[in-house]
């Protein structure tokens, strides 16, 4: 069902209302972030927690992933100048496989300001249509609304059946792929990654080395 978020504004008058932005951010970039922005400001969302996976269960075994730990450091230094980001943790300390189901669970339960708080699932358009192969996918959505950030032009429609908010955001092309390919050959970061992650990035000597060409 496709609802105009200003439509949702009013909708929970108690309780936060969090975005849940889940990935491996293996960098996280500036395509991250204006995503996270321009949902938390179309749904009028208090928080957005970008949510770094701990063993993302898509791409297990497709290529080697930069450990968890350094991911988070490098999601920290993303949004720590951005009020209403924050980078999340809880699944890099439940260990195993990254599953949303569980990772809403578990903010419920150990955090008692998300007990009451209303939750919204932002996944990308090149993702929405897997939704329903998700783990526990009819739990999830008693547990969350999801939100599909659609690029200008190419809409993604879900089953009628599913409680889904679409959000249109600025087209940005960046790819974590291709980050990892300029760290190896030297082309230029210049204004796709931001200089904090850039730091973290090579205070901890990551991507030094040739990596697969999976996102």
């Amino acid at each position: 069902m496709t609802i105009s978020p200003t439509a949702l504004i009013d909708q929970n008058t108690s309780g936060l209302r969090i975005g849940l932005f889940g990935g491996t951010f293996d960098p996280p970039h500036v395509g991250h972030l204006v995503t996270a922005v321009n949902v938390m400001h179309a749904l009028d969302l208090d928080q957005v927690i970008l949510m770094v996976a701990n063993v993302p269960w898509q791409k297990e075994g497709s290529r080697t992933i930069t450990p968890a730990q350094d991911r988070f450091a490098m999601v920290e230094a993303a949004v720590a100048s951005t009020p209403g980001l924050v980078a999340g943790d809880a699944e890099i300390r439940m260990g195993g496989p990254s599953y949303t189901v569980d990772t809403l669970r578990s903010l419920r339960q150990q955090n008692a300001e998300y007990a009451s708080a209303t939750f919204f699932t932002i996944v990308g358009d090149d993702a929405a249509a897997g939704v329903p192969t998700w783990e526990r996918f009819e739990e999830l959505t008693e547990l969350t609304r999801l939100v599909v950030v659609d690029r200008p032009g190419a809409p993604v429609e879900l089953s009628s059946d599913i409680d889904w908010i679409r959000v249109e955001v600025p087209r940005l092309d960046v790819s974590s792929t291709d980050l990892r390919s300029r760290f190896t050959d030297g082309r230029p970061l210049d204004y796709l990654i931001t200089q904090p992650v850039l730091e973290v990035i090579r205070e901890r000597s990551l991507y030094s080395s040739p990596i697969g060409a999976q996102t």
